[in-house]
């Protein structure tokens, strides 16, 4: 997210690392420590910890913490939806990187606040931490946490922020800069129908730097939320000026009415599944002991024949990417439902599924509205919660069984396909061995892996590609003797910032480790390895790219040996075609298409010149001559040279890593380096 934001003469904080200075000399015993007295303490007094240490609130100064502070705000808003005192939300992107989010809400109260008579209750919301309306529970049901920092936080990384309240048929305003009011509080007129809040806020660079919000990640974050409540409308808007992505629009009105399943249908598209509805619904959480209510969840599922398997959740309209106790519920309702199934269908297999084959076999979003939630750190990725397992599972596991009870032979169905998936996984735990397909036996393959018929594992290779459409041309192009293909959905999950129970959950790296059959880890055999060449095949772009980097992050990470054998290796796609009459080359990029139009063809000639959008767009034939023909590609193998060991894993930790402000300063340093920044 974008532009030129406000200047100050505060001279900019340099975060470079800089080399450790030599030890002081440790003081005899009993000098007393030098200048360390009372003196020393420093007592950091209102939002200045924020500014000083802006990691511990938003888990750092990088791009997703740059727009952590958009989260924030829209949160409190929801929040109000949720409550059911708003029904609409207005959020503008404008030049300058201004952010504009607007509800019809209650509106902040204007009030003087009891506690600091000589402040209104908006300034001590935007000024100090831990200040907010929900904590007791009295204003909100359910919120996204109760750290009460998000308000004053935003306040405080911002260059500017304004603030407009309309209630009591009155229209209040009021100006802050780095967390400090400059104006006062000020009625600026009356209104007969407005009512909410608007914040309207640019971040401060002295804090990040040249960073600019993203219309293409506000807008997603704009639609997911709309997806998790069905009563809100938020209504995105965006300067033009600023969209570059063809598919995020400049205005939309974002209103779902099916809520979960809407999404969940619009993510699956093309995925073969087992049953073409999607179980969906929502239900109270059980009561409280003391009769009050605790909560309510909505879910969306899709059974899978083939495909990635997914599991989304929220709580409070807050997603939860490492999940949490939430999600633990979730497994333990289908995982218990299904066992339940089998044994009133007297089916003894039953007993043998676990968790991660029922896992195995959906897609699905959960997201749950609780009462005083509890996060793991202010980003909130993951809920902690000890009572929610219980309580989502409980709720969900009764809705789950009669919804069971209602579709036997659907649910006979979906049970023989888990069974058969523990089956699959006890025979791979008892072989340690993934056989190749063959006449007499039929194995169902991996994920949406189009194998090869050459059992010699030296002569073939497999191709991994991004998506179904450039699967499709791939399978197309192939050699199918010797050429297997796995599309991948997206961007795999990064190993290297996520954790184990992340690793082992995720469907496609599952799906790719069984493919290659070799194992990972410590469980690595080279002997089992199903191909001699595994060939990352992406488009020739910037996600492409980054697809890649993650894949040869999983490689690394994961199965190291894999690389120090020699067979990893990435494909050259072009990104070019340049015809002229009946002559075609192929260029790999800009610098490359400009040298063969001046060296390939005479001066002035007419040449077509084509760019292929992506591998799904490129036809087979093309694919095939330039990419995967081994007489006539370019490949490029993957090493780590031993003498760089140390260098490599540095670089991984650094751009891979959990650690954000590593990254950040990787592009500070290097950012000379760029000529041309082709968005």
């Amino acid at each position: 997210m974008n532009d030129d934001l406000f200047s100050s003469s505060r001279p900019k904080r340099d975060t470079r690392a800089r080399p450790a200075a030599a030890p002081a000399p440790v003081p005899a015993r009993g000098d007393g420590g030098g200048d360390y007295d009372a003196s020393a303490i420093e007592v950091l007094e209102g939002l200045e910890p924020v500014r000083r240490r802006p990691g511990m609130y938003i888990g750092g100064t990088d791009e997703a913490a740059y727009h952590h502070l958009a989260a924030e705000i829209l949160d409190n808003a929801m929040d109000e939806a949720v409550a059911g005192h708003a029904t609409t939300i207005d959020v503008t992107l404008e030049d300058g990187d201004w952010l504009t989010v607007r509800d019809n809400g209650r509106g902040i109260p204007v009030d003087p606040h009891p506690k600091f008579k000589d402040r209104s209750a908006l300034e001590v919301i935007l000024t100090t931490l831990h200040a907010g309306g929900k904590f007791s529970g009295k204003s909100y049901a359910t919120s996204g946490g109760l750290h009460g920092v998000g308000s004053s936080v935003v306040n405080a990384l911002a260059a500017r922020l304004e603030v407009e309240v309309a209630r009591d048929r009155a229209v209040w305003r009021q100006i802050y800069e780095r967390g400090h009011p400059v104006t006062t509080l000020e009625k600026i007129g009356a209104t007969q129908n407005r009512r909410g809040t608007q914040i309207r806020f640019t971040p401060d660079p002295q804090i990040f730097g040249r960073l600019h919000f993203s219309p293409a990640r506000l807008y997603r974050l704009c639609r997911s939320k709309a997806y998790l409540f069905r009563g809100v409308t938020i209504r995105w808007s965006c300067d033009p000026a600023l969209v570059h992505d063809s598919d995020i629009p400049a205005e939309a009105v974002l209103h779902f009415p099916g809520g979960l399943a809407d999404s969940l249908r619009d993510e699956l598209g093309a995925s073969a599944a087992l049953l073409t509805e999607i179980w969906s619904g929502d239900a109270d959480l059980p009561t409280a002991p003391d009769g009050t209510s605790t909560g309510r969840i909505e879910w969306a599922v899709a059974f899978l024949e083939s495909g990635a398997a997914s599991l989304s959740s929220y709580c409070n309209t807050i997603p939860t990417p490492q999940g949490g106790t939430h999600e633990n519920g979730f497994r333990t309702a289908l995982l218990k439902g299904f066992r339940a199934w089998g044994e009133q269908r007297s089916n003894k297999r039953a007993a043998a599924i676990n968790a991660d084959d029922v896992l195995g076999a959906v897609a699905a979003k959960l997201s749950a509205f609780i009462r005083d939630p509890q996060f793991q750190g202010q980003t909130k990725e993951k809920l902690t919660s000890s009572e929610a397992s219980r309580l989502v599972e409980t709720a969900l596991r009764d809705r789950f069984e009669q919804w069971l009870a209602g579709h036997p032979a659907q649910a006979d169905n979906l049970l023989a396909f888990i069974i058969e998936r523990a089956e699959e996984r006890l025979r791979r735990k008892d072989q340690k061995d993934t056989p190749r397909k063959s006449a007499t036996r039929r194995l169902r393959l991996p994920g949406k892996l189009t194998d090869c018929t050459r059992e010699n594992a030296a002569d073939t290779e497999i191709f991994l590609v991004e998506g179904d459409s450039a699967g499709g041309s791939a399978k197309q192009a192939r050699n199918r003797e010797t050429q297997a293909v796995l599309p991948l959905r997206g961007k795999i999950l990064n190993v290297a910032s996520a954790s184990t129970e992340k690793l082992r959950a995720n469907q496609e790296l599952r799906d790719l480790v069984e493919a290659l059959g070799c194992g990972i880890g410590d469980r690595f055999d080279a002997a089992r390895l199903r191909y001699g060449r595994v060939i990352i095949m992406t488009d020739a772009d910037v996600d492409g790219a980054h697809i890649a980097s993650l894949l040869m992050t999983f490689f690394y990470r994961e199965l190291p040996d894999l690389i120090r054998r020699g067979h990893l290796y990435l494909a050259q796609p072009p990104l070019y075609r340049l015809t002229q009459g009946g002559r075609t080359i192929y260029a790999m990029d800009d610098p490359d298409r400009e040298r063969k139009l001046k060296s390939e063809f005479k001066p002035n000639a007419r040449v077509e010149i084509s760019r292929f959008k992506g591998l799904g767009e490129m036809p087979p034939g093309d694919l095939k001559q330039t990419t995967m023909d081994p007489k006539r590609r370019t490949l490029l193998q993957v090493v780590t040279p031993p003498e760089d060991r140390a260098l490599t894993s540095e670089r991984v930790e650094h751009l891979m890593g959990r650690k954000a402000e590593l990254r950040f300063q990787f592009i500070q340093d290097h950012a000379r380096l760029v000529d041309n920044l082709d968005v």
